[in-house]
């Protein structure tokens, strides 16, 4: 990535948002209040290494879908997991294959459903959590940094326990009900410009009016 010192403030806002894939608006500045889905799911297939030596000839194999920045942290939380649930560890186990899951729709709203528990200072608590989002990546990036900022937890403390789609009539969640009906968001400021330029003035005799409340 450039230097900050060898570009502008706003070359080096546009540069920056071209190296970390950031959506853009139409001045090619990074669009404000949008969630970067930060997490991929990955679904990583290991097992117990076979040894001649343990009497562990053929062992079972077990497929997990895991949510992680990159292949390298999701084959750690594997592991995580295999140790605790099936007392398998990273030393005497082996990942047979890991891919990424993408999404089908890219671009359509959907709602969806997370049952997970985070580990907090007095002890575990099972949660269920609802977002809208065009994909289930950018759903789980949304409920780490809710459950970051309303309950302290960190991203080792979080264990998604199941992600699911859900349908309209069986949403939970009141603010994900709001935007099922006719929803309308009001232009506040709007800002009339000419048709072409040459109807274009530099200065007018009445000041502009760019709030149109009915």
């Amino acid at each position: 990535p450039p230097s900050p010192s060898s570009l502008p403030k706003k070359n080096f806002t546009r540069a920056m948002s071209k190296v970390l894939h950031l959506p853009t608006g139409a001045s090619g500045l990074p669009e404000s209040g949008t969630v970067i889905a930060k997490f991929k799911q990955f679904q990583v297939v290991g097992r117990l290494k076979p040894s001649e030596e343990k009497g562990t000839r053929k062992a079972n194999i077990f497929k997990m879908n895991v949510f992680a920045p990159n292949k390298v942290v999701a084959k750690s939380r594997f592991w995580y997991y295999m140790s605790m649930l099936n007392r398998v560890k990273k030393a005497n186990g082996e990942v047979l294959q890991i891919s990424e899951i993408t999404e089908k729709r890219p671009n359509t709203v959907s709602n969806y459903g997370i049952w997970m528990r985070y580990d907090s200072r007095t002890g575990h608590h099972n949660m269920y959590r609802e977002y809208r989002d065009v994909s289930v990546n950018g759903a789980v990036s949304k409920m780490y940094q809710d459950v970051a900022s309303r309950h302290r937890s960190r991203f080792s403390n979080v264990q998604i326990v199941r992600t699911a789609m859900i349908r309209n009539d069986m949403l939970r969640k009141s603010t994900n009900k709001d935007y099922l009906g006719n929803v309308k968001f009001p232009l506040t400021h709007r800002v009339l410009r000419p048709s072409s330029k040459s109807f274009k003035k530099t200065f007018v005799a009445r000041r502009p009016r760019t709030c149109f409340d009915h």
